[in-house]
């Protein structure tokens, strides 16, 4: 088999999508499974939808154009501001995106004009990430002028966290979130169908029986792919942590020998190595993945990657040019290799249990080649 490569466990991905639609389920909030990390995989996409995701989420437009390509019938929003230079293929496959600006939904409603639609609004608020959003006290004006607009509907707000700063979400942000659905509502009329409460950092927030309020979205992705909290990595419970693994193929070898260089940086000089580990190097760097988010097994320890290399020390003998070794990748590390082209997908358990219904109708399959 190729290396490097990702195996995926489509059945714990699934398992994992369950576990969370169940739990929220009973707080109220549907989950939007957010397939970008991926790259819009149709086979990971449909293992979240058999899992119970009621629609999908992407942030980049030719990922969504891969799962309608593949068949995918099942909403799915745009979760990027959309650039004006995409407007019309936006409107052509989503049927809501995530805005902050009148001038790009002045265009996405243009758009929809053209093509005989109407294409779904819903207002990102700023609520402390400082990364988008329509600041709080202007939400109800931009809210009113989006109604004004033929050619789409305000259909909800939302907000984001724990992305550029980190910070997770507490009660009170959430409950002001609440509280501005309320105003959008009473001021501008129509029902907000999406109140939005922001990504995996929620859980906590979701699972610790503070009040929902309004909130009835969350947009997940990290937390059914990877099973764990994003802000503290840890294993949210019931949850596998495994449905991805990296694998990678050993290219040199040396158990007699550790490199160093002379202070003055003269000479490579070569010095004997009396400990009992071997210094490994493997065929893949930063070029693929973020080295820096890969786990290994106890006994084996990172020292470096460049482009296209990882240097590792091992104490496991075993070890020759031509092993495979596993890791286990965080989120930033499973976004890169994802994309990356030399990196081959491995999947395992891609038929799921048949259903009676899903959001696709009534038994409706993708069929996986």
């Amino acid at each position: 088999m190729s290396c490097p490569r990702i195996e995926i466990d489509l059945r714990k991905i699934r398992h994992n999508t369950r576990t969370i639609v169940a739990r929220l389920k009973g707080r109220g909030i549907r989950v939007t499974a957010v397939t970008k990390a991926v790259c819009g995989n149709p086979a990971i996409a449909r293992a979240m939808v058999d899992g119970g995701a009621a629609g999908l989420a992407e942030a980049r437009l030719s990922n969504v154009k891969r799962l309608r390509a593949a068949g995918f019938t099942c909403p799915i929003t745009l979760i990027r501001t959309p650039m004006l230079s995409q407007v019309d293929g936006v409107v052509s496959v989503c049927e809501t995106s995530y805005n902050t600006e009148l001038s790009v939904i002045a265009a996405l409603a243009a758009a929809a004009l053209r093509q005989n639609t109407v294409h779904g609004i819903i207002l990102m608020v700023e609520m402390g990430d400082l990364r988008e959003g329509i600041m709080p006290h202007d939400l109800c004006d931009t809210a009113r002028r989006v109604v004004d607009m033929p050619g789409v509907e305000l259909q909800g707000i939302g907000a984001n966290f724990a992305c550029l700063n980190g910070i997770a979400p507490t009660a009170a942000q959430m409950q002001a979130l609440s509280f501005l659905a309320n105003d959008v509502e009473g001021l501008c009329g129509p029902f907000l169908q999406t109140v939005s409460g922001g990504n995996s950092a929620n859980l906590p927030w979701a699972f610790g029986g503070h009040a929902t309020g309004r909130i009835n979205d969350l947009r997940l992705g990290e937390a059914m792919l990877l099973g764990v909290d994003p802000i503290t990595g840890d294993q949210i419970r019931g949850l596998y942590q495994d449905a991805f693994s990296l694998v990678v193929e050993v290219i040199e070898t040396d158990a007699n020998s550790a490199r160093c260089v002379d202070l003055n940086l003269a000479r490579l000089r070569l010095v004997p190595d009396t400990s009992e580990t071997t210094r490994l190097l493997l065929a893949i760097g930063h070029q693929d993945t973020d080295a820096a988010g890969l786990s290994m097994a106890p006994g084996n320890t990172f020292i470096g990657a460049t482009s296209d290399h990882l240097v590792l020390d091992t104490k496991d003998a075993s070890f020759r040019v031509g092993s495979e070794m596993k890791f286990q990748l965080n989120y930033g590390a499973l976004m890169r290799a994802m994309a990356a082209p030399d990196i081959q997908t491995n999947l395992r358990h891609d038929q799921a249990p048949p259903r009676a219904r899903d959001v696709d109708g009534p038994g409706k399959h993708l069929a996986l080649v």
